[in-house]
């Protein structure tokens, strides 16, 4: 039977969250697991609650756990128990999944990755926020770092992903009057840099808008299963099960991951 009842989420409004980070995947991650934690938790302090006021405290555990929003590191959508199509903790909370191998196969950088997913999830944790913008028949969604994805500044030595700014939602700012993102490169509201895109919904369906024909076919390209662009396609979120966890912590998944 289809329940078409919305999914809402509070998300203990008025606390610090804390995210539990943890790897599943046995792709190696090509940054020191600890080392990242720390870039992203600094990345997070230094960079993006200043702007957004979104702290957050990174810790890192060996699974899910109670109370707790998660980032969890994956091979890819189709890893047994991957929670491809889970956007919620078991909880009922925010979580973002890193798909290793799928982004080590795209030429890119796990760290830029998960800063990427993390500062996307502290600033519209239910991914469901959205505004106008230049065309008035389309709303834009928030998502803070698809239009500048190709952009990264180290954290620690590190690199973390570019990100944008509040102001670059306030269509009726004037051109290069403030910063719209962080490193500066975005010069007007709703400006999509060469290497990044724009979700869009606009006749009933969710689509993208690329500044390049080159970004275009390139996402074409990729696994996008897990991903937020495709939660917002499909209008829900999900918790992850208590049986798919219990997958994880089968005897041999434990020894893929030693």
């Amino acid at each position: 039977m289809s329940n078409n009842k919305p999914v809402f989420g509070a998300f203990n409004q008025g606390l610090t969250p804390t995210i539990a980070c943890f790897n599943r995947a046995v792709t190696p991650l090509g940054v020191n697991l600890d080392a990242l934690i720390t870039a992203m938790q600094a990345y997070v302090d230094k960079h993006v609650a200043p702007v957004w006021g979104t702290p957050a405290k990174l810790t890192k555990t060996t699974g899910f756990m109670p109370n707790t929003w998660a980032m969890v590191f994956l091979d890819n959508a189709d890893a047994p128990g991957a929670l491809a199509y889970h956007d919620l903790t078991p909880d009922g909370l925010p979580l973002s999944k890193v798909f290793v191998k799928t982004t080590i196969d795209n030429g890119d950088l796990v760290s830029v990755s998960a800063s990427h997913e993390l500062v996307e999830m502290l600033v519209d944790p239910a991914i469901n926020l959205m505004t106008t913008g230049p065309d008035l028949k389309a709303t834009y969604a928030y998502e803070s770092a698809d239009p500048v994805e190709a952009l990264s500044f180290n954290v620690n030595g590190i690199p973390m992903s570019d990100f944008i700014y509040p102001s670059y939602f306030e269509i009726f700012r004037k051109a290069n009057s403030v910063p719209f993102d962080h490193l500066k490169k975005v010069s007007k509201p709703f400006q999509i840099l060469s290497g990044g895109y724009q979700i869009v919904f606009k006749n009933g369906k969710w689509s993208q808008i690329f500044a390049s024909e080159k970004k275009k076919k390139q996402f074409k390209r990729e696994d996008r299963r897990g991903h937020r662009s495709e939660t917002r396609a499909s209008g829900k979120l999900q918790r992850t099960s208590a049986k798919e966890v219990a997958r994880f912590d089968r005897p041999q998944a434990r020894a893929a991951r030693a």
